[in-house]
């Protein structure tokens, strides 16, 4: 065989891609990420340093923080793999992603593979053909500096993880972890929940009055009395709740009562001022990462991962088109909002042409504030700008479309001209019977020109804020203008009503606010964001109440003793500032084993992470969260972490004296009352709904780990569960959760007989004779067959469900959010020839066949059911010949000889 370029990427979906562009004369593999890493489990060790006290680590801390790098057992097969496909390489052409990572993997890959043929790495930030082109054509060296800072990276972590980590194990639970940025990001939420805990909501009151004029209502509210401004949202402390601004009038219900019918029965009121300022809004620069991330989230409900999976398909243009697209956004991992010439270039002429000449003016540049913004090269963009969503919308699947049209709208908007919009403000005097003044306002936009917000509008975490940037337009008037409540003139008075107010405490983090939070402070990189919060919901140190991420109190103990005791490495200031030194590595201006020395043993300026942990090992104790105390008694009442999770004692615990604590409540919500309630709950035993007439068993409601719960039957002692007493064996008695609108107070005896007898057999399957079930699960109500699930409508479908509806839906394909990938790429037939394999299958747009990396249409008049080997081959290599353009935009077609090409295949495959 004759020897051809290897090109090597991370994933399948890259490679596939990269294939179709480059055709036969190059060979693409996938590395399927990262092939050598520090060993993760003991059995990974290399024997060699299995005996040293950092060989479980496999960090030399003795001989300059030397990496002992293992390749893992599921990689083992892909670098064989790899290995074989070198043979027949004339060169190594390494094109993993172009960030620290995707450097690191391809010196990984040189080091490990070592070649005896020429290597060089190739860089794209947009997987389309003229960039891999333009890679191709200017290939370089790996950076040695971008792989330094990314193995910094990775040592730096493991130093935390495996030091602070064993401390956790010993103060508080087995199989507890720390990180460098995890426990920073967990801190912060933490430090919300306390600020949450420490509020006390204050109530105001205001006024608020309907008007209407020139056909639209519009509302005015009170902001002064005579010459006294009046309490609002603002003069409450944000993270206290009491009113901070004692020179404002702060109004309680009887007074505003007192106000309302005092202004609404003396009329008419007079518009005392209005006041017009012209101004211009301007657009949000392109995405980041971060603000892509944020966006998601507030419009589109979108976790980090799910945004992040999202990004990766449409980059790698992974199964879109059938396979025939090029990638549609450029490289999703980034801090730089800057847009290279050329792509300023085309986002112009197309907001021309789509907007109107008006719309664009000049091209805008946004100023990155990172440091190293050269890694990333570009903003997150389109890779093709005339690439509109709505000629997506058959191709896409719904995630990808979502996200493709955020971006496509961002970027086409962050080019676009200011939007000119004129601000108005109208005050209304009010004289009370008692000659008291009222002064109400009610403010108005008008957008005079749409400029950017015809192609996007940024969306804002504050829903009050987001509702003040709507248009709101007044009506026409001038000062003198009276109002009065007949319709005599020409604003008419509605009423007015009182408002209660009450300030509420810090809002909970959401992921949205947490990337925002953390990017703010320096700390992480678009690269770890979504890791960082998945390890952190997954480590149960964070769950989600809808958006918000509430910490548990496993989080608030960990925080506790690493705040106490190792407070410099959960600081925002100091994980920035480590961020900016493997900035400082990544451009070679700093060493990184003096770095990582003086991080791991400590210098003049700050103690070593080392010293720190070994005085903290005889310093730090187990961490209590105290809750308050017993208002009886006067006994402190804490959260402690045990074995199965965090548990209320009172005093020094003891039968009677201790509760376990429900997954779900956050702790800010846990007051000293509520703790009583569940230790009196569990000293007192449950409470008896009735007896099951079926067993004679008695029916108890019960609160535990994770939530309220019915149980048949009394629990057996630990030492008799499991044990065979006159033949039978002890079992857990039955238990079943309560479900939505159930309370442990209301439930009835018929209530929780229903849910102990689920799951509920509705029938047996005529297929295979097993039954079709139904049930509650994590997710919701369900049926089953096997293990085949599909989710019920509601709750009440769980028992009145009938057979053959539960059939029907089992046998229904099951929904997924993203399009079923056989759904797209239903294999009609399979053709052999040899070792040689093709497949035909049925895509979105017709039939087509395959051989895994180049996909051709089936033209009509050709049967698929009836293609041939021959036939199937021809088309192949003329669409991988033809070197069409990949992109399936309405109105656009194929060049001319790709048009030729495909032809003159179609009928040398109708001959054959």
């Amino acid at each position: 065989m004759t020897a051809r370029p290897l090109v090597i990427v991370e994933s399948p979906a890259k490679a596939k891609t990269l294939g179709r562009f480059l055709g036969a004369k190059y060979r693409v593999e996938a590395s399927f990420g990262h092939v050598r890493d520090l060993p993760e489990s003991a059995s990974d060790v290399p024997k060699e340093i299995k005996a040293k006290d950092w060989g479980r680590m496999g960090v030399d801390v003795e001989r300059d923080f030397t990496p002992y790098y293992v390749v893992p057992s599921d990689k083992k097969k892909q670098v064989a793999h790899l290995r074989t496909a070198l043979k027949d390489a004339s060169e190594v052409l390494l094109a993993t992603d172009p960030d620290r990572e995707g450097e690191s993997i391809s010196w990984h890959l040189a080091r490990l593979l070592k070649p005896k043929v020429p290597v060089r790495r190739i860089v794209f930030h947009e997987i389309t053909e003229d960039a891999v082109r333009e890679a191709l054509d200017h290939p370089g060296e790996v950076n040695e500096n971008l792989v330094r800072a990314q193995e910094s990276r990775r040592i730096l972590d493991r130093l935390y993880g495996y030091t602070l980590s064993p401390l956790l194990w010993k103060k508080v639970q087995t199989g507890l972890s720390a990180g460098r940025v995890q426990s920073v990001a967990v801190r912060l939420i933490v430090e919300r929940e306390e600020e949450r805990r420490a509020f006390h909501p204050s109530v105001y009151w205001d006024l608020e009055a309907t008007l209407k004029g020139d056909g639209r209502e519009f509302v005015a509210t009170l902001v002064r009395l005579d010459e006294q401004r009046v309490a609002t949202g603002k003069d409450f402390d944000a993270q206290t709740g009491a009113l901070r601004n004692q020179h404002v009038r702060l109004l309680d219900e009887s007074s505003t009562r007192r106000l309302v019918n005092a202004t609404c029965r003396n009329v008419p009121w007079t518009v005392s001022s209005v006041e017009q300022r012209p101004g211009a809004e301007r657009p949000a620069p392109p995405f980041t990462t971060s603000t892509l991330t944020q966006e998601a989230s507030r419009k589109l409900g979108f976790s980090t991962e799910r945004t992040m999976q999202a990004a990766q398909r449409l980059f790698q243009g992974e199964d879109i088109g059938n396979g025939e697209m090029e990638g549609l956004i450029t490289y999703h991992r980034t801090d730089s909002t800057t847009l290279s010439d050329k792509a300023l270039r085309e986002s112009a002429r197309v907001i021309r042409e789509m907007f109107g000449a008006e719309y664009y003016d000049a091209p805008r540049r946004y100023q990155t504030r990172v440091k190293n913004a050269q890694e990333a090269h570009e903003a997150i963009r389109p890779s093709d700008f005339r690439l509109a969503p709505s000629q997506l919308e058959r191709i896409l699947d719904p995630d990808d479309l979502k996200l493709y049209d955020l971006i496509w709208k961002r970027t086409m908007a962050s080019q676009m001209v200011d939007a000119r919009v004129l601000r108005t403000t109208m005050e209304i005097s009010a004289t009370g019977a008692d000659g008291e003044v009222a002064v109400l306002t009610a403010s108005g936009k008008a957008i005079e020109f749409a400029g950017f917000r015809r192609a996007y509008v940024e969306g804002s975490d504050d829903p009050a804020a987001e509702l003040e940037e709507q248009e709101t337009i007044l009506p026409h008037c001038t000062v003198g203008d009276r109002i009065h409540t007949d319709g005599s003139t020409a604003l008419t008075l509605l009423g007015t009503d009182s408002k209660r107010h009450e300030t509420a405490p810090p809002a909970r983090f959401t992921e949205a606010a947490l990337i925002k939070e953390l990017e703010r402070l320096g700390i992480g990189r678009p690269s770890t964001y979504a890791p960082t919060i998945a390890t952190i919901v997954r480590r149960g140190y964070v769950f989600r109440q809808g958006k918000a991420l509430v910490p548990s109190f496993t989080a608030l103990a960990v925080t506790k003793l690493l705040r106490d005791h190792f407070g410099d490495f959960v600081e925002s200031d100091f994980t920035a500032e480590m961020e900016d030194d493997l900035d400082e590595i990544s451009r070679g201006e700093r060493e990184w084993v003096t770095f990582l020395r003086q991080f791991y043993y400590g210098d003049k300026k700050h103690r070593g992470l080392l010293p720190a942990v070994e005085d903290g090992a005889e310093k730090a104790d187990y961490p209590l969260l105290d809750l308050g105390a017993d208002p009886e008694g006067g006994d402190p009442v804490r959260v402690r972490i045990g074995r199965f999770g965090p548990f209320v004692q009172v005093a020094d615990g003891g039968p009677g004296r201790t509760a376990s604590l429900p997954d779900d409540i956050a702790p800010a919500d846990l007051t000293v009352d509520r703790a009583l309630d569940l230790v009196r709950a569990k000293a007192e035993g449950p409470r008896t709904v009735g007896v099951d007439p079926a067993t004679g068993l008695s029916v108890y409601v019960m609160n535990g780990r994770y939530g309220a719960y019915v149980q048949l039957g009394e629990t057996p002692d630990e030492t008799v569960r499991g044990a065979t007493v006159r033949g039978a064996t002890v079992e857990k008695p039955k238990r079943a959760s309560l479900q939505a609108g159930m309370t442990e107070s209301t439930i009835t005896l018929d209530e929780a007989l229903r849910l102990l007898s689920l799951p509920r057999v509705v029938g047996l399957h005529p297929d295979d004779n097993e039954p079709i079930t139904t049930n509650f699960g994590r997710f919701g109500p369900y049926v089953k067959h096997g293990d085949e699930f599909r989710s019920l409508e509601s709750e009440g479908d769980v028992f009145n469900i009938s057979f053959d509806a539960a059939l029907a839906l089992v046998r229904a394909p099951k929904r997924s959010r993203r399009r079923p990938s056989s759904a797209r790429k239903k294999v009609l037939h399979e053709l052999t020839q040899g070792t040689a394999k093709l497949r035909v299958l049925a895509g979105r747009y017709g039939p087509y066949v395959t051989d895994g990396t180049t996909n051709a249409s089936i033209p009509k008049g050709l049967n698929p059911e009836a293609l041939t080997f021959e036939q199937a081959t021809a088309l192949i290599e003329a669409r991988r010949d033809a070197v069409p353009s990949p992109r399936r935009a309405a109105g656009r077609r194929r060049a001319a000889p790709a048009r030729a090409a495909t032809r003159g295949a179609r009928r040398k495959a109708a001959g054959a």
